[in-house]
């Protein structure tokens, strides 16, 4: 949900029209995502996957070089005729910043045209409150902001925002008492953050950014239909159809952490009392083990033990449970699934998944493969940059699912 994402344009009776400008803006982004997509095409590709002329194609190649948003590749020489010239993104073309804002952590980071991290940062809490994060955040912004040029300035797209949403919904699980974070039901952190640094910001669910994240830049863009789940202090996940994200109405699809489970006394419980990594802190507590420890970058938690195969065995149960209920709604053809872990963890996680689903032999239902994800914590920043992106120079993926 982008908090600037409103339509312009539209008749009073509800019509959407398209004068010549508009039509050259939407080719202009088809051109670039397909480049973003597919990777550097020359010009004969372009046409061919976009259905436009080769002479329109060579013009908005011509157009977005000058602009400085494509670079020319060298040129591969066949046996007839001229080479051809592969353009790919200009990485300095544009720029733009990605703000996680999580219940243990706020990560920022700046990454360019081609998706590739410029800086990043990170700040732990015990939980988010909206003066520390937006000094985090501005400050932040502002040093990294002298790692572009300065002729470069006016290149950065904006700042794209990941949080939970109803973040004061989840106090018992964060642990603080209550009304202590009713501050974020009025506090308007794109808002906030415009104010302070001048470029436009804009808002989506956290767990759906990484799931975009995955779609745009990792192994999620080999598959139309998957189901994204990722696992951090909470556990949530998103939904992308036809190789586009799938928000909902209320922009919250793929809310996993709120399915229900059957818990093992026949209780009312949700996903997140199981698998997430709240529940496995609370599991460290009773042990007398240090649950900070699932926050530093460098602890592999190894040492864990029986704690996190414990853990881990209960998770993938609940986890393959919220899979198979999904996909007797959505016919999926993968499940995806990442977090705020060490790989090995995540990979141990995706195989007790596995085998939970083989076990269970649900019947009426082809269940989607489950994959590791690619991209990790950084997922949700990452997610959250991109969205400038899209908004600004971009299609939605599903534009592009039949040029190929």
């Amino acid at each position: 949900m982008a908090k600037k994402g409103t339509r312009s344009g539209s008749g009073s009776d509800g019509s959407f029209g398209f004068n010549q400008k508009k039509v050259r803006a939407y080719n202009e982004r088809l051109v670039l995502s397909l480049i973003q997509r597919h990777g550097a095409l020359a010009k004969s590709e372009i046409t061919r996957r976009s259905g436009l002329s080769a002479q329109a194609v060579s013009v908005i190649i011509g157009e977005l070089e000058k602009d400085g948003l494509l670079l020319r590749g060298e040129p591969i020489r066949g046996r007839v005729g001229q080479p051809s010239i592969p353009m790919r993104l200009n990485p300095d073309g544009v720029f733009s910043f990605g703000l996680k804002i999580g219940r243990r952590s706020a990560d920022l980071i700046l990454i360019d045209f081609a998706g590739q991290t410029r800086a990043t940062n990170r700040i732990t809490y015990s939980y988010p409150m909206p003066d520390l994060v937006m000094a985090f955040a501005t400050q932040g912004i502002r040093e990294m902001s002298q790692k572009i040029d300065a002729g470069q300035q006016d290149k950065i797209a904006g700042i794209g925002i990941a949080l939970p949403f109803h973040l004061w919904d989840w106090e018992d699980k964060v642990g603080v008492s209550p009304g202590t974070m009713d501050v974020w039901k009025q506090f308007d952190v794109a808002y906030e953050l415009e104010e302070a640094t001048g470029l436009n910001a804009f808002t989506q669910n956290d767990c759906t950014a990484a799931c975009c994240a995955e779609v745009a830049f990792g192994r999620g863009m080999a598959f139309s239909d998957s189901l994204y789940i990722f696992v951090g202090t909470f556990v949530g996940g998103g939904v992308a159809l036809n190789n586009s994200i799938y928000a909902g109405r209320t922009q919250n699809a793929g809310a996993l952490a709120s399915m229900p489970m059957p818990g093992p006394d026949g209780e009312k419980k949700q996903l997140i009392d199981f698998a997430s990594l709240f529940f496995l802190e609370e599991m460290l507590k009773e042990k007398g083990i240090d649950p900070s420890l699932l926050q530093q970058n460098s602890y592999d938690w190894s040492d864990l033990g029986d704690v996190l195969e414990e853990w881990l065995d209960k998770a993938a149960h609940y986890i393959a449970l919220a899979i198979a209920s999904a996909t007797a709604i959505i016919d999926f053809e993968v499940a995806i699934l990442d977090g705020t872990m060490p790989a090995a963890v995540r990979e141990s996680l995706v195989e007790k998944i596995r085998d939970a689903i083989t076990e269970q032999g649900w019947k009426g239902i082809a269940l989607p493969v489950v994959l590791e994800g690619t991209l990790g914590s950084p997922a949700r920043a990452l997610g959250g940059a991109s969205l400038p992106l899209f908004i600004r120079y971009l299609l939605d993926q599903n534009m592009l699912f039949n040029q190929s």
